[in-house]
This record gives C-alpha cells, structure tokens and sequence, in this order.
C-alpha cells in the first residue's frame, strides 16, 4: 500500500484552513441534498435545509425544530466553552442564532492592537535589516569574485573553491529577494492557500541555495583539512569532486524534496517546517553541519601537534598560525547555532530564529567576502602591485604625450 497522504499546515493558516475545511463538507452534505427530491408536503412546512453561516454548519431540519452547535474547536484560539448556540426552524427559515458567537464563543487572550502593531513594526524592521544585510554581502561577493577572477596570479584551486562559496551565498541572498516577491509581495493574495507554481517553484530554489550554501561551507572544511594532510600541496582532480559535492549533493536533495511533496504533500506552497517530509531538507543540513564541526575539531588537533613540532620550520610555523587564526575566525560560519535551534521545535524561539537566520545570517556573505578576500594578504598584495603599474603606465603615458608636446 502506499504510504498515506499527510497534510502539515503552518501554525499561522490552521484557523483559516479548519473553516475552509468545514465549509467545504458543509457544501457538500448542500449538494446532495439539493440532487434528493424533497419529500411530498404543503409548501413552507417541508423545513430548514442545510445552511453554512460561515462559521458552523447547520443541518436541515423540519419547521418547529431546532438545532445546537458548540463553538468551533480551534486549540489556541477559542476559550474552552460549554455553552451551545442554537437556531429555530420557522416558516420564514433559520432564525438568528442565539446567543450569538461573539457572545458564546470567547476568545482566548492574543495581545491588544498595540501589540499587534508591534508586532507588525517588529517584522517590517526585520525585513529592512535583512535587506540591507543581504544587498551589503551582494554587492561584496561580486566584487569579491571580480578580483579572483582579473587577477591571473590569484587563479589556484583555493580560490575557485573560494568563488564558489561565494556564489552560493549570491544565491541565497538572491532566493531570500525571489521568495518576499513571489510570496509577500501582494497582500491581497491569501498566502494560507496559495499554491502556485511561481511560488512552490520559488521555494524550491530557495531550499536548494541553502542546500548549497551549507555543503559548500563543508567543502571548504574539507579543503582546508586536505591542505593539512597534503601538507600545504593541492591536486586539481579533487575540485570536480568538490563541485559535484557543493553544487549536486543539493540538486539530489531537492528533486527527492520536490518529488516526495508532489506526491504525498502537495498543498500550500511548500513553506510550512512542520511537515514530515521537511526533514528531507533539514537532515542533510545537519549533516553537513556535524560533519563540518567534526573537520573543525581535527583541523585544530593538527595545528596544534604541527605547532608545537620541532620539525617544522618558522616559515611553515607562519603559515600554520595564519591558518589557524582563519579556522577560527570561521567558527561563526560553521552553523553551530543552527544545531541548538535544529533540537526544538519550530514555534520555540522563533524571536531568536528569525534574528540568527535572518539577520546576522544576511551579513554572512559579507563577512565571507572580507575574511576570504579583502583581508587575504596575497590579494591585497596583488592590488597593490596592480595599482603600482598601473600609475607606473598612466605617468608614463602623461610623459609621452608632454614629450611629443614639446618635441612638436
């Protein structure tokens, strides 16, 4: 048998969602009973049919009867209440009901306007920071990738696998712009049940950049303990297994990920993080992020044996301790926070998710780009001695021309 369907709904779209289910079997139980022949009878005495009021359904039921319903049973947002709401059947049809819902039903306590303004100014300052944080590592990783790419002395295996992270982090920055366009950028659309492709497609792509984001990270761990082991010799043929790695470990991720919720989960868009088959995308993070602190670990024991070793000499000694400073510079970026979060659930600490993941999270590409880039000694070098022939050959032009001037 096949595995049954299963349907997670974000915790924000569960009212919307039970009314609509409601609804639904209300219309139709309406349906069928508007396809049965009513039974013989004088005119006006044959009853109530059934009738949604948008909040409950009303079964039919003959003139002089009545009927009573309960509140809706929604956990979280209607207080626990015994008292029934009922309707009459009169000639005329169903009376109103009695006593009404906002009397009956009672809602549980969620904030005054204030704090729901707040809360609304808390998410509209979120998104400005992370706007900015990702627009600030944007513009810093593609020039970052400009100057590996202009400057032949800095063409080497480290710096393409460099380029590489970086690109992964152009598109995460670049799938966080696409997903608030597609999903947020029209607030008429009721995002609890929309299902687009653009918007299932736009989740897709944006699952596959963090995928990539997260095992490129790993291969520069990777790469960084080889350099060890080799000691400080690289060999070319490992780049494509690091490419298949970074960029096809997270293509294979996501095809399973988007076949698996076609099949058996295929509603909403796709943004809910309460679904069972979330931890297709979520194990795979946290492997990477295990294996990668588990690199972390054993790269420092072998600087640590390495410096300490009276074989090496004070030339290697260097080159080990500026290694060593940039692993631990890296320590940020190894994602050791997005394990704490990964043990709870998704409505625990969102305040603190969204901020980490978010916020400092848009600057992550940033702060690649500065310690990779802006302050590696080789690249500034290399800037340097550019800019020193370049006025070499401006002054030399000027001279030329006042030259040819004064000969003229």
């Amino acid at each position: 048998l096949p595995p049954p369907k299963v349907r997670a709904t974000h915790p924000d779209c569960s009212v919307v969602l039970y009314f609509q289910e409601q609804e639904a079997e209300c219309l139709e139980i309406i349906r069928s009973e508007s396809q049965t022949p009513a039974p013989p009878g004088p005119p006006g005495q044959q009853g109530c049919l059934t009738e949604w009021d948008g909040v409950s359904c009303w079964s039919a039921v003959p003139v002089g009867q009545s009927r009573a319903v309960a509140c809706p049973d929604i956990l979280h947002i209607f207080k626990k209440s015994k008292a029934l709401i009922r309707r009459n059947c009169t000639e005329s049809g169903w009376s109103f009901p009695s006593p009404p819902y906002y009397n009956a039903c009672e809602l549980e306590a969620i904030g005054s306007n204030n704090d729901t303004e707040a809360k609304a100014s808390y998410f509209v300052t979120m998104k400005v920071l992370y706007t900015c944080g990702y627009s600030t590592s944007l513009a810093a990783l593609f020039l970052a990738i400009g100057i590996f790419s202009c400057f032949r002395k800095l063409h080497c295996t480290r710096n393409s696998i460099h380029i590489h992270f970086f690109t992964s982090f152009i598109l995460r920055g670049a799938a966080v712009f696409i997903k608030d366009a597609v999903l947020f950028s029209d607030e008429s659309i009721d995002h609890c049940t929309m299902s687009t492709v653009n918007c299932k497609a736009a989740i897709a792509f944006f699952q596959y950049s963090v995928l990539a984001n997260f095992y490129w990270l790993l291969v520069e761990g990777m790469y960084l303990q080889t350099l060890l082991l080799l000691t400080f010799t690289s060999d070319k043929r490992y780049i494509w297994w690091y490419i298949l790695i970074g960029w096809g470990v997270p293509m294979l991720t996501v095809c399973v990920w988007v076949v698996t919720r076609l099949h058996y989960d295929n509603h909403g868009c796709w943004d809910d993080y309460t679904s069972l088959y979330w931890w297709v995308i979520k194990a795979p993070i946290l492997l990477a992020i295990f294996v990668n602190f588990l690199i972390f670990l054993n790269v420092t024991r072998m600087l640590a044996q390495k410096i300490r070793s009276p074989d090496i000499s004070q030339n290697y000694k260097q080159q080990y301790m500026r290694l060593t400073k940039s692993t631990l510079l890296l320590i940020p970026l190894f994602g050791v926070h997005y394990v704490v979060f990964a043990l709870f659930p998704e409505h625990i600490g969102v305040d603190a998710r969204l901020y980490f993941e978010l916020v400092l999270g848009s600057y992550q590409g940033f702060l690649v780009a500065l310690l990779y880039c802006f302050l590696n000694g080789e690249v500034q070098a290399e800037i340097k001695r550019n800019w020193g022939k370049w006025q070499l050959s401006m002054e030399s032009n000027v001279f030329n021309l006042v030259t040819q001037d004064f000969t003229a």
